[in-house]
């Protein structure tokens, strides 16, 4: 467990109900490891060998379709799990995670994936939860962009971010990691070209501020009403 701050973990929701025994007892088969922004912690079609537990920074999972496009289909914040490919009855890993700011993972092999579970109760309904998260994530983004114009879709997914990734400031609610506009195309299957044109026209009244692979939001009940279909 050397390395490990089982006080930093200790303050994760998905452990607040783990003995310090059984939380010790995780820790000890964990390894932690350090990923540079822009380094990748495993790949689309690896072999699924680890299972992670995010404990500080930010990580897009990327998936390339069978078309090749490339597509952001989640963000990955700390205290959540990823990479468990087994809960899915997958043998490999069905995205790539790129770390979109420096990050700090607990590292499990697969195999441990069953004891996890079966000797933390607390930990299974943990998981289940997020992988209920997910597929209802899954759904509404598919949903959106059956049905959505771009601007809406737009809309919420940066709404998803200042949710789950805001920090407050002075002027309005800033994604406090770096996110580009290609990532936010990627995130809502659309193109770049149109992604810079909605929001340069969202700065132009107010709603947001831009900057390099910054993005501060002004105005979060006007961007709630353009994602619900209102205009002002």
């Amino acid at each position: 467990m050397a390395g490990i701050d089982r006080t930093l973990v200790r303050s994760l929701t998905l452990f607040n109900k783990t003995s310090d025994a059984d939380l010790d007892a995780l820790l000890s088969s964990a390894a932690s490891r350090r990923v540079p922004r822009g380094e990748a912690v495993f790949e689309q079609g690896a072999p699924a060998t680890h299972f992670y537990l995010l404990l500080h920074g930010r990580l897009k999972v990327m998936q390339v379709t069978a078309d090749g496009q490339q597509i952001i289909v989640r963000v990955v914040h700390p205290g959540d799990l990823f990479g468990f490919a087994r809960a899915l009855q997958r043998i490999d890993y069905p995205g790539t995670a790129i770390a979109a700011a420096e990050s700090i993972v607990l590292v499990w092999p697969t195999d441990m994936w069953a004891v996890f579970l079966e000797q933390n109760p607390a930990l299974a309904i943990g998981a289940m939860q997020t992988i209920g998260q997910r597929l209802e994530e899954a759904h509404t983004r598919i949903r959106e962009m059956s049905t959505e114009e771009v601007e809406r879709r737009v809309a919420h997914a940066v709404l998803r971010l200042i949710k789950q990734a805001g920090k407050t400031e002075k002027n309005g609610i800033r994604i406090d990691f770096q996110i580009s506009r290609q990532d936010i195309a990627e995130m809502t299957g659309t193109t770049l070209h149109t992604v810079s044109r909605i929001l340069s026209a969202w700065e132009g009244k107010g709603l947001v501020e831009g900057g390099r692979q910054k993005l501060l939001v002004l105005d979060p009940e006007g961007l709630s009403r353009l994602a619900e279909g209102y205009r002002d």
